[in-house]
């Protein structure tokens, strides 16, 4: 089946549960009393809708380039992730506030109908979740939001855990309590996401070693030197070079062909480089840096 069917299914699904579960906690955190399962509907709500914004980059990235587009839409996705990233870090940061606030101002809950309705959102989630676990490991706009499914799993597990206590003991401020320590954690991992789509976006070099490029390039016997070296991502899986290389002043243009062809495949070997642009000189810029 298409990839870009599976995806689009997937997102389709995940869409239908958030708005069950938002639903579901809206009732359920009503009846109970449970500030948890409404500021966690509030939560699947925000979710919902940066599914949808995520889908519709999806189908963006996909567009093939043209005159006005030399690259494609492929940061589109990039885009998404860190506007849905941005999105998690306001949320996480409203959920301790909100954490504390409770924590001074305890209120009755009714545990039972907490327990039960955490369960529901909490299954409904960890599918979700699931459902978009793959296309997350390789793309940075499901990634971010895979993060906010594992958001609102672990915030159903710590609303469940919650409930228990509330249910054997009546401690109402366990519930915030598990809140600060889920969103600690969540901040960390979307800060890596807004870090990477941050570097794209600014088009930071990736994690790769310039020396160990310039190393690798000079391995082809015809060139004596790099310089003017610019590595930069469309995407986070299309890394982009461009070098100026001195060669030696017999090489042809039939053997520079040649040679291209051998660095292009050279760089996409070992460093996953998938555009290479080269530039051929004899003399100049031998005095130039690797970087000038």
């Amino acid at each position: 089946m298409d990839h870009e069917k599976v995806t689009g299914k997937r997102f389709f699904y995940v869409t239908v549960l958030n708005v069950l579960i938002t639903i579901t906690e809206f009732v359920g955190g009503f009846f109970s009393g449970s500030l948890g399962l409404i500021s966690d509907a509030f939560h699947n709500l925000e979710d919902s809708l940066s599914i949808v914004i995520s889908y519709v980059a999806n189908v963006i990235g996909k567009r093939k380039n043209n005159t006005k587009k030399t690259f494609g839409y492929k940061r589109a996705e990039t885009l998404a992730a860190f506007v849905n990233s941005i999105v998690l870090v306001i949320i996480t940061l409203v959920m301790v506030f909100e954490s504390f606030r409770r924590l001074s101002q305890p209120q009755h809950i009714d545990g039972k109908l907490m327990m039960i309705v955490s369960l529901v959102g909490l299954a409904a989630n960890f599918i979700s979740m699931m459902l978009l676990l793959t296309g997350s490991k390789h793309n940075l706009n499901i990634k971010a939001t895979f993060l906010h499914m594992l958001t609102d799993t672990l915030s159903s597990v710590g609303v469940f855990v919650a409930s228990i206590f509330v249910i054997l003991f009546n401690w109402n401020w366990v519930d915030p309590l598990i809140t600060i320590v889920i969103a600690i954690w969540l901040l960390k991992e979307a800060y890596s996401v807004v870090s990477e789509t941050i570097n794209i976006l600014m088009e930071a070099s990736p994690k790769i070693d310039l020396d160990a490029v310039q190393d690798a390039i000079l391995t082809v016997p015809e060139i004596v030197k790099v310089h003017h070296v610019h590595v930069w991502m469309i995407d986070e899986n299309h890394i982009m070079l461009d070098a100026h290389i001195n060669v030696k002043k017999n090489c042809n243009m039939k053997e520079l062909d040649a040679l291209y062809d051998q660095v292009d495949q050279l760089l996409n070997d070992k460093f996953n480089i998938t555009h290479v642009t080269l530039q051929a000189e004899c003399s100049r810029g031998l005095d130039n840096s690797l970087i000038d």
